[in-house]
Parts: C-alpha cells; structure tokens; sequence
C-alpha cells in the first residue's frame, strides 16, 4: 500500500475512487457529513468542490493505494486566518470498509501529522463521532480530547449523536 499526496492533477484523476471511497464510508454508517442515500454523482460533486483548495494548497489529500485500488483518504485544511497559520484541521479519514483493521487509518493519520510538523504546523484539530472506532484510534494515537457536544451531527440514518473534539501539539 502506497500514501501519496495529491497533486490538482492526480485529485482531478482520482475523483472517481474518491468518490466511491466516500460513498463506501457512508454506507458503512462512518458519521462523515452526508446521510443515506449519498451516491456517487453527490460523491463526485462534494470532491470535485474541493479542488480548488487542493489547487491553492489549502487542502491537502492523501490517498493509500495498492492492487485494489484507493483504500483510504485523509486530507489537512490548513487554516486561513493570519493569527491561525500555526494550525489546521484533520478531515475525511476514510478506510474503505473491507481494507478496516489492518492499521491504514492510522499510517494516514500519521502521514498526515509528519506532513503538517514539516510544514510548520505546530496544532491539529479534528471531530469524530462520540464512541466510535475512530475516536479510539485518535486517543490511541495521542490526541487530546477537548470535549463533547451533545447531538452535535447527525449519523448517516440521521439520528443525532455527541462529538468529540481533539487536539494534537507537534513538535
């Protein structure tokens, strides 16, 4: 398996694997922003939406790839405000459901974290889901978390559930 960063070329060529990765993490009721019912063409237009961040740098992707195809995703918003530049966000980890339990979601949080510290990023933020497997493998890989806030989102099925928010200081 291979994590490499996108490049506005390689993101516009990966698009469609993006998109069935997303689709495959809502289907797999991963709490990631969208509802049931999420398909591929909505898919497509949510990341398509993105490019222009990964053409700016604002947005950094990742994908793990290998004979099967893209497995997984993580991407860092870097933050925009002048008194914020010290910081950014961890968004969309995704591992492709039947690539789960063999540690890719956490060499792409790893990934991601190494890639951040070299660009001077000194803070990480993330939220996940409240009693989720990925919000074991935050505190496993030694996030902070900061708090909950009750019914923050909503799950694929669209029932309301807590959030957790983290930290993570580099360096």
């Amino acid at each position: 398996m291979t994590i490499i960063r996108l490049t506005a070329a390689d993101f516009a060529t990966h698009l469609p694997a993006l998109a069935d990765l997303l689709v495959d993490a809502v289907a797999g009721g991963a709490s990631v922003g969208f509802l049931d019912g999420f398909d591929r063409a909505a898919a497509t237009a949510w990341w398509r939406s993105r490019a222009p961040a990964v053409a700016d740098g604002s947005l950094a992707v990742w994908i793990a790839a290998g004979p099967a195809g893209v497995t997984g995703t993580i991407s860092l918003a870097y933050a925009d405000k002048p008194n914020a530049r010290h910081r950014a966000e961890v968004i969309k980890l995704a591992v492709r459901r039947d690539a789960r339990g063999n540690g890719l979601g956490r060499r792409l949080l790893a990934v991601a974290e190494e890639a951040a510290a070299a660009s001077g990023i000194a803070l990480l933020l993330l939220d996940t889901e409240t009693a989720s497997a990925a919000e074991r493998l935050y505190e496993s890989a030694g996030w902070h978390r900061y708090g909950i806030v009750p019914d923050y989102a909503a799950d694929p099925a669209g029932a309301l559930r807590d959030c957790s928010f983290f930290f993570k200081k580099l360096g």
